[in-house]
């Protein structure tokens, strides 16, 4: 299960329906006090930028979604199913969010009421169709001001179709798509040929991700900036008092000004090399994801970035068993900082990356955005992050729920964002390489700075795997092979 643009995949052309999602009830006829349930910090932050954005003329948009491949002939009644019955049993999905008395509150519809209409809307005869069709669909249909906050169809075949759903941020985050994946694929097999929705089959727990917002602002709401929990962040912040770790990359951005965004991915390694890379992180004491932030660390110095690396990195806050079958935004975004000065082996910066993810680790419990918002409440004010920041996240979705059938599903990710004021890059690693999806702003100075940071990187993490360790530094060149080029998802899946 990858990540990369949807203008990427290479879906076969066919017929779509979608499916809209109602609420039988009368109108306002949620189930308990609608200003009883308040969103999480995450959520509230994500709501009021829209609202900012919106009364400014000037609309922040993004999106997350998911597709899958269903063989043979679609049972649509079946699929439209499983479909309502995902949205029924995660209660954040069948959230309306409204702000009452200066907080964002969620409103959760009853379940039973929920209704689930199709929709014909086309044929489509080529991919490029297809694909550009749902891209601004998505665009156009999804709105953190309006409910429902995602949508549902799939591509119809004569012995195929795709699957795809698509989401406001505000109720998921990347963990939630392989659990959308499972959850459906695992109702519709159930219930394909039967129309029972009695039949669909038994799924672990799945408690709301509501209930992880009440408890999370239970614990955190009341702190202040004098609250000991926070000084890992001050300590971080040191006596500049910066909040958020610079990207030392040269992305030619103006103060204040948000730009159209470049999405692009490729391959870092191929499954055998993802293999031998990891095997050589774990022989120095690390784990593969530890490998790829010190690669990348170190073609950030060679860049002409500082000898101690500092970013930001979202770790998830499911747990191993509470929230692991849950669909919501858990995730917490914290500081890390080690040493990659020039002269030090692999092996050293591995153990200087192992040191700074665990002190990272042990101060997991404050949510990122009430950090910000105590810690750096002009730049909070302001929405946006202030410049060009410093991140890097890593999944592994190989240890995702339903990955035993991915061979199967053929799932992948894609997410999306109207403009940008910086550069955000995730990797995965799945059971067909080590991959890296990056969006970031639309200028040529960025085109320049992170086509050439993307092969260094490859290059870098190349020659961990062939020689064990960092023989000589990558220099920063323009890259020299294009990103981009459209992936067959589901003609890999079939030459396996």
């Amino acid at each position: 299960m990858r990540q990369f643009p949807l203008e990427m995949h290479q879906m076969a052309p066919g017929r779509v329906v979608e499916w809209r999602l109602g609420y039988a009830a009368a109108e306002g006829g949620g189930e308990g006090d609608p200003a009883g349930r308040k969103a999480s910090f995450n959520q509230d932050k994500h709501f009021t930028v829209a609202e900012v954005s919106r009364g400014a003329d000037d609309p922040v948009a993004s999106w997350i979604a998911v597709t899958f491949e269903v063989s043979g002939p679609l049972d649509q009644h079946a699929l439209a199913q499983a479909l309502l019955s995902f949205v029924r049993r995660h209660e954040v999905l069948r959230c309306a969010f409204s702000r009452l008395a200066g907080e964002v509150a969620c409103e959760p519809f009853d379940p039973a009421g929920l209704t689930l209409e199709a929709e014909p809307v086309g044929e489509f005869a080529t991919s490029e169709r297809l694909v550009g069709f749902l891209s601004e669909r998505f665009k156009r249909c999804i709105d953190t001001l309006s409910w429902p906050l995602f949508v549902m169809g799939a591509v119809v075949r004569e012995e195929s179709a795709t699957v795809y759903l698509a989401f406001d941020h505000i109720v998921c985050d990347g963990m939630s798509m392989p659990i959308v994946v499972r959850e459906v694929q695992t109702a519709y097999e159930s219930l394909c040929g039967t129309g029972d929705a009695g039949a669909a089959a038994e799924l672990p727990p799945a408690p709301s991700y509501l209930d992880f917002a009440e408890q999370q602002r239970r614990d955190y709401l009341a702190i202040d900036e004098a609250d000991p929990r926070l000084d890992y962040w001050k300590s971080f912040m040191g006596p500049d008092g910066e909040f958020f770790p610079r990207l030392p990359l040269d992305l030619g951005v103006e103060p204040g000004r948000m730009y159209p965004i470049v999405n692009e991915a490729s391959t870092l390694l191929d499954a055998a090399e993802a293999e031998v890379f990891e095997k050589t992180c774990v022989a120095a004491g690390g784990r593969a994801f530890m490998g790829v932030l010190a690669s990348v660390a170190v073609c950030l110095r060679e860049a002409g970035g500082p000898g101690v690396y500092r970013g930001l990195m979202p770790v998830s806050e499911r747990g191993r068993d509470a929230w692991a079958h849950s669909v919501g935004w858990f995730v917490n975004t914290l500081p890390i900082e080690f040493d990659a000065s020039p002269g030090r082996d692999f092996g050293q910066v591995m153990a200087s990356v192992r040191a700074g993810f665990s002190e990272m680790m042990a101060h997991l419990e404050v949510p990122f955005v009430r950090a910000w918002s105590l810690l750096a409440p002009v730049e909070f004010a302001a929405g946006a992050w202030p410049y060009p920041v410093n991140f890097f996240s890593y999944i592994d979705m190989r240890k995702c729920p339903g990955a035993e059938r991915h061979d199967d599903w053929r799932p992948t990710t894609h997410v999306w964002s109207a403009r940008a004021n910086g550069a955000c890059s995730w990797f995965q690693r799945d059971a067909d390489g080590l991959h890296m999806n990056s969006i970031y702003v639309d200028t040529p100075a960025a085109r320049h700075s992170m086509g050439a940071f993307q092969e260094a990187l490859r290059l870098t993490v190349q020659e961990v795997t062939r020689s064990g360790g960092f023989r000589r530094p990558v220099a920063l060149t323009a890259p020299r092979r294009p990103v981009g080029s459209p992936l067959d998802v589901a003609g890999a899946a079939r030459r396996r």
